[in-house]
């Protein structure tokens, strides 16, 4: 009997996730939410790749031995490509200390979150963002790089209230817990005695915390900027929500 030909799939939107999946799983559930559609056919073709046992962002770059994240997160963008993604966005901001290198073994684009975020802030007019990231983020100043190149000072928190974030990522969120809203406030008062004008929630665990906890304007999402620059780099138009 003959078979039927089935027509190919071909992803636009390659995800590569897992790091960690709870925020793969958030980051793909906003993009459905933003995207402008009324019916399945109107939603992006996404292929997700949720690669669970990459090793540890943070670990790898203040040990000085990233070829271990570096060499699998090529192996699975070059996966992604193979499978005919259009562009990639990674839901993990520490994994962008990686991106530059991997952008040049690529053909297809990576949608830088963490410069993308900062042009957001620019944009805005806000002239002192502080950044709530992972230790591996702040101490390799992907942020303040950033931020600088577009002549903006970036604060980043004391060690205590870095310590407070990290125990929110690493200890709560990551463990499937909601998040401390006292632990958090306490980070809140100390960006807001600082002077600074915003904050950016550099941490997709910390896009997670948002989704259990109402948070004011003030804080500005990366991944949230990721979602939209992903939605419209594929051709689809954005739902307010």
């Amino acid at each position: 009997m003959e078979q039927t030909k089935l027509p190919d799939f071909r992803p636009q939107l390659g995800i590569l996730g897992g790091m960690g999946p709870q925020a793969t799983q958030v980051f793909y559930q906003r993009i459905l939410d933003r995207t402008e559609a009324e019916r399945d056919q109107d939603h992006l073709p996404t292929l997700i790749l949720s690669d669970t046992e990459m090793p540890d962002r943070t670990e790898a770059i203040l040990s000085g031995k990233g070829d271990g994240v570096f060499n699998r997160m090529l192996h699975d963008a070059q996966m992604l490509e193979t499978c005919g993604c259009r562009v990639i966005a990674i839901p993990c901001n520490t994994s962008h200390y990686f991106v530059d290198r991997l952008q040049e073994k690529l053909t297809i684009p990576i949608l830088h979150m963490v410069r993308e975020t900062v042009r957001t802030v620019h944009a805005r007019g806000l002239k002192k963002p502080c950044v709530l990231a992972t230790d591996g983020t702040v101490q390799a100043g992907l942020y303040q790089q950033e931020c600088e190149k577009l002549g903006m000072a970036c604060a980043v928190p004391g060690e205590a209230e870095q310590r407070l974030v990290m125990h929110i990522i690493y200890n709560e969120i990551k463990k499937g817990e909601q998040g401390s809203r006292e632990k958090f406030a306490q980070i809140d008062r100390w960006v807001r005695a600082a002077g600074c004008d915003c904050a950016i929630l550099a941490c997709t665990e910390l896009s997670v915390y948002r989704q259990y906890h109402d948070l004011p304007d003030f804080y500005l999402d990366a991944m949230e900027v990721l979602v939209e620059r992903a939605i419209l780099s594929c051709g689809k138009k954005l739902r307010n929500v």
